[in-house]
């Protein structure tokens, strides 16, 4: 008997710790203080100014492209970096099926979808630079 008591003994101490915690995780506090803050880089991203007029920059196939800036970009860094993309894409990338890019150029991340007149370039910060074909 006293051999069954030892196992018989391990057996109910694992049944009662398998219950233990098994149960759904609680919810996490609401609050009525308002919505969760959110990061400045997607505040910034979703922010709804106006951007900045920068001129024009040659794009792919010598098209004039209007450069616009977002957020803490001047200029001539926004004309730079569109002039820099269009140096860097092959012919094959600006003729994609699924349009050019992406294509990172230092902390920036440049592209376009099919068909579309606009390039697009943004840093994780939520800087942005469009570029405009005409």
């Amino acid at each position: 008997m006293k051999t069954l008591a030892y196992p018989l003994l391990l057996v109910a101490a694992t049944a009662a710790l398998a219950g233990c915690g098994g149960g759904p995780e609680p919810a996490a506090p609401s609050s009525s203080a308002g919505p969760a803050p959110v990061p400045a880089a997607a505040a910034a991203a979703g922010s709804t100014a106006p951007g900045v007029p920068c001129g024009e920059v040659t794009g792919t196939g010598g098209a004039k492209t209007a450069v616009v800036a977002h957020g803490r970009v001047d200029c001539a860094a926004a004309a730079k970096l569109l002039t820099d993309y269009f140096a860097k894409l092959t012919p094959a990338e600006a003729n994609d099926a699924d349009g050019p890019g992406p294509i990172a150029l230092d902390e920036w991340t440049c592209g376009s979808g099919p068909n579309d007149p606009v390039t697009a370039c943004s840093t994780e910060d939520g800087r942005q630079v469009e570029g405009t074909r005409s």
